[in-house]
């Protein structure tokens, strides 16, 4: 469901003409030897396309103009291998709608000491070029990723790489569809936010639907498709023997297997890419869906409970930003707390939907009571979650601005089994401890809701947030609630005046 090979990064390169040609096609030479060493670099999602030197504003202002027009360009990766002079990008970067990322390095790593003449001083005046066309970013106030090193370096690589995943994240947004089964959890204040300020920022369209639109669709599912569908559960999972062909609760399995059939179609007709549900509106539905939402997750899907489509959106754009990486995404949820003299803990978990691509194990498919919501008891897959460091953020709409918090956390073994909780968990340690984690993350007003990921870096979530002016605060080892709640204040100070500004 998601191919980043589909998109391309263009590598761009600024001279002028003052050089004379013979500089010119050495600049040329060269900078087509990065964006190929770029391009095959095992830290690299996507293709990078060398594009030829720009020296002139309006061949500046046609690639830009270009870049915008391409469906496959996710954004720039910008060099001065020589001064360039940045007037010249003025027109360009007031069109620029990609993200561009500011790669400060020079084509030579050391300096040639007994050779070094002005000719090659002419050639290797990134270290000053780069500079003026900084300066320009910054008079404009354009956001952008600065990254410096030499262009070998594996660190400056996986820099561009885990830059070039946040981009592909945005471009996946831009004309996305989120479906809404039912309408938000009734009385929850966090879950709502301005679906129209979404599509105008974001880029992404949120559609909404009575729960009778997918009932039909689940409905028709044949039962030849369910057949199928329980056949991949078999195959799959560690089913319990009552949901087994011949078990007393295998219709059960069936029922949850329509369900699946039913969502995959009118998804998959809607051409949608994430999709919230609700336990509150499940008319005409026997259970709430969970093994469903589990697998659609885990194929690539974004998903949010109880309407919650900014976090559906979210999980969407943070599988893109972790599609080929290890670790798995996934909707979550701070659940309860185990305070103790060991270490402050957080057991994150959900009724049923977390998905499989975080299990440590084989998931076990097994039906219980949900407690809550009133229908039948549902299926689901019950894991534990892999161990490592890990990371939660979380998207609220705080009036005049959309915030996204995000905080580092270490998932660790449970203290003991938990054979009676029916979902899948996690256990973490939220960076730097429970208490200021927690007041942080409730000082800055964050949701109940989280994408949840291995694979996802904070570094890459502050990038996608910049692209989606997104207000960005963390929470990790190094914070300090003092502090935080002055950056609260100097944010609010920020994005208020920056409206007149």
């Amino acid at each position: 469901m998601i191919d980043l090979t589909q998109y391309e990064v263009w590598f761009v390169t600024g001279s002028q003409h003052l050089y004379g040609p013979k500089t010119l096609e050495q600049v040329a030479v060269n900078s087509r030897e990065i964006a190929t060493a770029l391009g095959a670099s095992a830290h690299m999602p996507v293709k990078v396309v060398f594009k030829p030197v720009v020296t002139t504003p309006d061949a500046i202002r046609e690639l830009c103009l270009e870049a915008n027009s391409s469906k496959n360009c996710i954004g720039l990766i910008t060099w001065m291998h020589t001064f360039s002079p940045a007037k010249m990008w003025i027109a360009g970067l007031s069109l620029l709608r990609k993200p561009f990322a500011h790669l400060h390095t020079q084509y030579n790593r050391e300096i040639p000491w007994a050779e070094i003449d002005m000719n090659f001083m002419n050639l290797n005046q990134a270290a000053h070029g780069d500079r003026e066309f900084g300066f320009i970013g910054s008079r404009m106030r354009l956001d952008r990723k600065v990254v410096v090193g030499h262009w070998q370096d594996e660190d400056v690589q996986a820099d561009l790489g885990m830059w070039a995943r946040a981009a592909a994240a945005w471009a996946d947004w831009q004309g996305a569809r989120l479906a809404r089964f039912g309408d938000n959890m009734r009385d929850v204040a966090v879950t709502e936010g301005d679906k129209v300020q979404a599509q105008i920022q974001f880029g992404y369209d949120v559609y909404g639907y009575g729960v009778g639109d997918l009932v039909k669709v689940v409905r028709e599912a044949s039962d030849a498709e369910v057949d199928r569908m329980v056949e991949a559960y078999l195959d799959e999972y560690e089913v319990v023997p009552a949901l087994q062909p011949g078990g007393e609760k295998h219709a059960s399995l069936r029922e949850g297997a329509r369900i699946e059939v039913g969502m995959r179609k009118f998804l998959e007709a809607g051409s949608f890419k994430a999709f919230t549900t609700t336990f509150e509106d499940l008319h005409g539905l026997a259970q709430l869906p969970g093994l469903a939402v589990q697998r659609l997750m885990r194929d690539g899907y974004g998903f949010g409970a109880e309407g919650d489509w900014k976090t559906s959106a979210l999980v969407r754009a943070m599988k893109v930003m972790s599609e080929g990486l290890k670790g798995g995404v996934s909707f979550m949820e701070d659940y309860t707390y185990h305070f103790s003299a060991g270490g402050d803990k957080v057991l994150g978990a959900h009724m049923l939907e977390v998905c499989e691509s975080i299990a440590s194990n084989r998931p076990k498919l097994d039906i219980l009571p949900l407690s809550i919501g009133g229908k039948a008891d549902p299926v689901r897959l019950i894991f534990d979650a892999n161990l490592g460091p890990a990371i939660g953020a979380s998207i609220m709409d705080m009036g005049q601005r959309f915030r996204m918090v995000a905080n580092v956390v270490d998932v660790i073994p449970t203290d003991a089994p938990l054979p009676n909780l029916p979902v899948a968990r996690a256990l973490w340690l939220p960076r730097p401890n429970l208490k200021v984690a927690a007041a942080a993350w409730i000082y800055a007003g964050g949701a109940h809701h989280t994408s949840f990921s291995y694979s996802v870096t904070a570094g890459q979530l502050h990038d996608f947030a910049e692209m989606a002016g997104i207000e960005f605060l963390l929470i990790d080892e190094n914070t300090r609630v003092d502090e935080f709640k002055d950056k609260l204040r100097w944010n609010d100070l920020y994005y208020h005046l920056s409206k007149g500004l």
